[in-house]
């Protein structure tokens, strides 16, 4: 597949040719990366320019958007997200809604009410998620790049999962307008490429400031793409009691990448932090509290499907009790019982208090550090139906949720196969606003170690 860089020096009869080569291409292949593969409908198309895979959760205009939800079907947008605006004005376009985890929540895109997608690497393995569809799409060859959105670890995780790169901006850095919530202080649109470069391409292009986002960093803003340095030398930290929980095969890929580190002339320091349970604690608490208010307009009045017919209560009931598959009941159930009086105290208020913690040890951490090298999950992609519980599908997040907890950068690319083949990745993560370290030692370290597929 033709590379981002390569693409944006096409011409536009080229592009357009590009465009009818990715349509057959995205027909033939078994993988349901795709909404339209899994609905057998034709790809969602809007505009004429470079073709970029949207997550389902992203607005575009007159596409259905649906969360992957059964209770947002029948839904269009009347708008686009400030993220497409900004992709058309640089020349690129959406190209068809890849599948997800329901209303991002999950990490497998098995709870979509379309279906499963399947990892491109090994079909009987999960591709990761939520944004599993975004990962298996530019994996498997059927997208030149793609969107996904960010709250604890999935566009990461299922770039990990899948072997691409995946990145998560700074809290802020990038307009959430258009996106729908799940938790509002956590949630991140970012790039999900082919390589460091590409998503440095396409970090720069949608990121910036907006009026129509409260919680946009209106600050200077320097482009990315155009300072990549791989030759720097870093001070990369490496957390050590993170690393004892992640499985043999994750340990020798992250060694690995510590080694290829500092082959490329970067120190390596080590240090440690709280305990991955308290983060994991702290993340699910915030992030079902926020989910349960923002899912809350849900409820058959003014969107997608409505169901009951015996009155306001009923239409709610059913509207929802039909409409939101297990997990995002689950989550809602929890977030509205942390917030419910005599709770909040005890559950929302400590988790707060633990993620200003969290905050508080990566600011110290890098008062040393320029960067943080961590594992991505404990384990490479498990096989479907490998979660049991929902707490077995929770703990694979437990090396990128503190990351989104404390609104920091992230990169994530693959540095090593498993003894199946399967690719291992880890994440670079940096201080607040540092995309551009964060991109240059990336860079470095693709560099370096040299992943093939």
């Amino acid at each position: 597949m033709i590379t981002l860089k390569e693409a944006l020096q096409l011409s536009s009869e080229e592009i357009k040719n590009l465009r009818e080569e990715l349509k057959t291409k995205i027909k033939k292949s078994n993988i349901g990366a795709y909404v339209e593969q899994l609905t057998n409908s034709d790809i969602s198309i809007s505009g004429e320019g470079i073709p970029i895979a949207i997550k389902d959760n992203i607005n575009v205009k007159n596409w259905e958007i649906t969360c992957s939800s059964n209770i947002l079907k029948g839904y269009v947008s009347p708008y686009n997200a400030t993220v497409i605006e900004n992709l058309e004005k640089a020349g690129l376009s959406a190209f068809g809604r890849t599948n997800m985890d329901e209303f991002a929540m999950g990490s497998s895109t098995e709870s979509s009410c379309y279906g499963k997608t399947l990892n491109p690497v090994d079909n009987s393995k999960v591709p990761g998620g939520s944004s599993g569809g975004s990962a298996a799409a530019v994996a498997g060859g059927i997208a030149i790049a793609a969107l996904g959105t960010d709250t604890g670890g999935s566009i990461r995780q299922p770039a990990a999962y899948c072997g691409c790169v995946g990145m998560k901006p700074t809290y802020g850095r990038v307009s959430r307008y258009g996106i729908t919530a799940y938790s509002s202080s956590l949630d991140q649109c970012g790039p999900i490429t082919q390589n460091v470069e590409d998503a440095a391409i396409l970090y720069d292009i949608i990121s910036g400031h907006d009026v129509k986002d409260s919680t946009s960093a209106n600050i200077e803003y320097t482009k990315v793409s155009e300072n990549l340095n791989s030759d720097r030398k870093l001070t990369i930290a490496v957390i050590e009691n993170f690393i004892e929980q992640a499985s043999s095969e994750v340990k020798n890929g992250f060694n690995k990448a510590v080694e290829a580190l500092k082959e490329a002339g970067h120190t390596i320091v080590y240090k440690n932090m709280v305990d991955t349970s308290k983060i994991l604690s702290s993340y699910y608490i915030v992030a079902t509290a926020e989910a349960s208010a923002n899912l809350s307009r849900f409820d058959g009045v003014r969107y997608g499907n409505r169901k009951g017919n015996g009155g306001l209560k009923d239409m709610y009931t059913q509207t929802k009790s039909q409409g939101f598959g297990p997990e995002v009941q689950k989550r809602i159930m929890l977030g509205s019982f942390v917030l419910s009086s005599g709770y909040y105290d005890a559950y929302y208020i400590k988790a707060q208090k633990v993620r200003h913690l969290i905050k508080d040890e990566y600011e110290e951490i890098f008062k040393e550090a320029d960067l943080i090298l961590s594992p991505v999950s404990p384990t490479t992609a498990p096989e479907f139906g490998s979660f049991k519980t929902s707490l077995e599908m929770y703990l694979s997040d437990i090396y990128t949720i503190s990351i989104n907890l404390a609104g920091l950068p992230a990169i994530s690319l693959p540095v090593d196969k498993d003894n199946s083949g399967m690719p291992v990745g880890v994440q670079l993560i940096g201080k607040a606003y540092d995309e551009q370290t964060v991109f240059d030692g990336a860079l470095s370290l693709e560099k370096t170690v040299n992943y093939t597929k």
